[in-house]
């Protein structure tokens, strides 16, 4: 038996993009279930991590098309969105993963536990914002936004103008003592949902929520380090890690050594807005101790990846 720290990529909870309603999500979630459930059947003790970014966006973009039409209306915080986020893609894994238990009669609980991430007020992250959230809009609509809010924003790629927020590095998960309690009774925790809601600690030591997105790899890594899990599991759209990625002599990688991944990272064989956090969060949970191991692969071969037929392992 492992405890293993599943962290669901967007292909888990959205396989088409263009269809971003509630029902689809759902569906998905049922398929999704079913890869977890079966290594909840194999004995392994399972805490589920999620992205949510399609979602956080959709939360921050109707808020902002309201605001834009009507004055008296506000943009609903960030932290706000990331909290509501955090709810409904919980309540849709809850309801699947559970209705998989039934199916196979097992007799085990799901909660999802609304997740708060401390960060320092000083990282690095919040002096160069970089992380695109929220809708598209003109250069005028844009420049309009921020005299009023004060939001940064940037244009992207030719599509528009959208706020960045800054993306600081976890030190600290609010709720961990209630997620061990959780994972030691035997239940099935749904946890640091896209990366948490990050939270700055004031001088009283109360906390205050802050608007930055936490990378959920890297909250992946600190909440698997923090309960102890034997493996990070991270599934994406891909079964293996690739070097030289879409070139003529990709290679795919089966199994890496910190110093080799460390190496590739240096070379920049990974992109900084997908594989890139994921390697990083693999090496700094499989350094963190003797004897841990992550493994990067696609939901369709968590299986086989397991059983070390496939995917890629960092240790």
């Amino acid at each position: 038996m492992s405890r293993i720290v599943v962290a669901l990529g967007g292909n888990a909870l959205q396989t088409n993009p263009k269809d971003d309603s509630a029902m689809a999500q759902l569906i998905t979630c049922y398929e999704t279930a079913k890869s977890i459930v079966d290594l909840v059947e194999e004995g392994n003790e399972i805490i589920v991590t999620h992205g949510n970014g399609p979602q956080v966006g959709q939360i921050i973009s109707t808020y902002e098309t309201a605001a834009l039409s009507d004055k008296s209306k506000r943009v609903m915080p960030l932290p706000e969105c990331g909290a509501m986020s955090q709810g409904y893609i919980g309540y849709h894994l809850q309801q699947a993963i559970k209705k998989e238990l039934i199916k196979r009669e097992i007799d085990k609980q799901v909660a999802t536990i609304i997740t708060q991430v401390v960060v320092d007020k000083n990282d690095s992250g919040f002096k160069n914002p970089t992380k695109p959230i929220g809708s598209f809009f003109t250069k005028e609509q844009a420049e309009k936004i921020m005299s009023e809010t004060g939001y940064l924003m940037k244009e992207d790629a030719g599509r528009g103008w959208r706020r960045v927020i800054a993306s600081p590095i976890p030190k600290a998960i609010v709720e961990e003592k209630v997620i061990t309690t959780l994972v030691k009774e035997g239940h099935i925790v749904i946890a640091v949902g896209g990366g948490g809601i990050p939270e700055v600690e004031n001088s009283d030591g109360t906390l205050q929520g802050i608007s930055a997105v936490i990378d959920k790899d890297f909250a992946s890594e600190k909440l698997a380090e923090i309960i102890d899990a034997d493996i990070l599991l991270m599934l994406t759209g891909v079964e293996k890690v690739a070097i030289n990625f879409n070139k003529k002599n990709q290679e795919d990688i089966c199994k890496m050594n910190i110093d080799q991944a460390n190496e590739y990272i240096k070379e920049d064989q990974f992109a900084a807005g997908s594989m890139l956090p994921k390697v990083k969060a693999a090496v700094m949970f499989a350094e963190s101790k003797k004897g841990r191991k992550s493994i990067i692969t696609s939901l369709e071969k968590v299986k086989e990846a397991l059983q070390g037929r496939t995917g890629t392992l960092i240790s």
